[in-house]
């Protein structure tokens, strides 16, 4: 069963929610988070989780929720997950802290894609539970919105250094999201005509003296020019130190991160640059793609119009040591890189990939790259020359100067694999793929 983890989440844009609040410890645990359930399950519209994870997983039940908070059940707190592993994926975390001191409930929920949240009778719903969790558990603050954008506010600091971020917390509205709960103490310092007056799609008071403000209808289109202006006047209103102007450029700037950037990557590197882009968050994913469109590796110099001749004694035995190198590093990656042992382009990328993510060539000490990994990978690059070019081995006492011949070139594999190993940035520079490539076009 697949879940979402941090990597997944950083991957698509989320509606995230989050709240820290008090529960009553006096009934257990499994008592004070009845009433979350009981929310959670009349107005999760299409999100419901379906297991509760904890020393073990199960299907989802409130007897399920019991026994992992009893499995989990710290002296310092209880953490347990509620997952939903189809689409739309769900990841919901309840920490209840120690009930020695405030009991807190801290709840983190994440829902892909944000997209899920368009319609507004989901998010109506979704309003429901939040009001009745805040009614329930009384929170300082709470929020929901777009996960990327609220990492672009950089939420929960709020660019505050730690100490300012911890001893403060949210002592004023830094930041405006699309749902909001205001508690007690924030809307006195703020003034609850003034929240209570804010120019928004909802603005409710609840029972406890909090107050719920939701600014649109619906989460999914935070980042609309006309939600843009209502996010900003209505951040304005609540803090009239601010500039209108100034808030909504700066809301337009976080926009620009979201406008995609169309791939023109280098024909030979495509299809190792766009799986390079599908691993930056969604933050940073534009971006990445404007920097590899501009990106443009040189054009391999690792080849010889003229092969220079063998000079080993007994070419088979040395060509057999090649293979021996080859064959390790297949042993070595095949469970990492399982087309490894088809010996194709498509393996060449593979690798490629592997030893970016991997970070490789800065990870591991430059003895066992040099001795070990350059041969190894050496070896096998010319081993797919000659297996999918046709290209024909020319061994040299210096390893380096091995050739293979393809067509009316001979192309040096060791070289190439001792430039790529260099560094990170290398691994695009001198890439197998593009190596590969480059060889395919001179075969006969």
């Amino acid at each position: 069963m697949k879940t979402l983890t941090l990597h997944d989440l950083d991957k698509v844009n989320n509606f995230r929610f989050t709240m820290g609040g008090t529960y009553d410890p006096g009934n257990g645990l499994e008592r004070a988070v009845v009433p979350f359930l009981e929310s959670l399950e009349m107005y999760a519209d299409g999100w419901m989780p379906t297991f509760v994870k904890a020393s073990r997983t199960r299907k989802y039940s409130r007897d399920a929720v019991g026994r992992a908070l009893e499995e989990r059940r710290q002296e310092y707190g209880t953490i347990i997950g509620l997952v939903r592993p189809e689409d739309p994926g769900v990841s919901l975390v309840l920490n209840l802290g120690p009930a020695q001191e405030r009991p807190m409930l801290k709840v983190s929920l994440s829902v892909q894609p944000l997209t899920f949240f368009g319609e507004v009778d989901r998010c109506r719903k979704f309003v429901q539970a939040t009001r009745a969790w805040a009614s329930l558990y009384s929170p300082d603050y709470a929020v929901a919105h777009s996960d990327a954008d609220m990492h672009l506010a950089k939420f929960p600091s709020f660019g505050r250094e730690r100490d300012a971020w911890m001893r403060d917390g949210f002592d004023k509205i830094y930041e405006l999201f699309w749902l909001n709960i205001f508690g007690p103490e924030l809307v006195a310092s703020v003034g609850r005509e003034r929240i209570l007056s804010t120019p928004a799609h909802l603005v409710e008071e609840l029972p406890n003296g909090s107050v719920l403000l939701m600014l649109r209808p619906t989460a999914a289109d935070f980042d609309g020019e006309e939600a843009r202006v209502v996010q900003a006047r209505a951040h304005v209103h609540l803090r009239p130190d601010l500039d209108f102007d100034t808030v909504l450029r700066t809301l337009r700037e976080r926009n620009a991160v979201f406008v995609p950037v169309e791939p023109r990557f280098h024909p030979d590197l495509a299809p190792l640059l766009t799986r390079l882009t599908d691993e930056s968050g969604v933050t940073t994913r534009q971006r990445k793609i404007a920097e590899l469109n501009a990106f443009r590796p040189p054009v391999p110099e690792e080849w010889l119009p003229v092969a220079h001749p063998s000079d080993v004694a007994n070419p088979e035995r040395v060509l057999e040591s090649y293979g021996d190198l080859s064959e390790g590093l297949v042993a070595a990656l095949h469970t990492k890189v399982s087309s490894i042992m088809d010996e194709t382009a498509d393996s060449l990328t593979d690798l490629d990939f592997y030893f970016w993510q991997e970070n490789f060539p800065e990870r591991y000490t430059r003895e066992l790259i040099d001795s070990h990994t350059v041969p190894a990978l050496g070896a096998y690059l010319g081993d797919v020359l000659v297996r999918r070019l046709g290209g024909t081995w020319v061994p040299r006492a210096k390893m380096e100067e091995s050739q293979v011949r393809v067509g009316k070139r001979v192309w040096l594999p060791f070289l190439r694999a001792r430039r790529y190993m260099q560094s990170r940035e290398s691994l695009l520079e001198y890439s197998l793929t593009q190596f590969f490539k480059e060889a395919e076009r001179y075969r006969p």
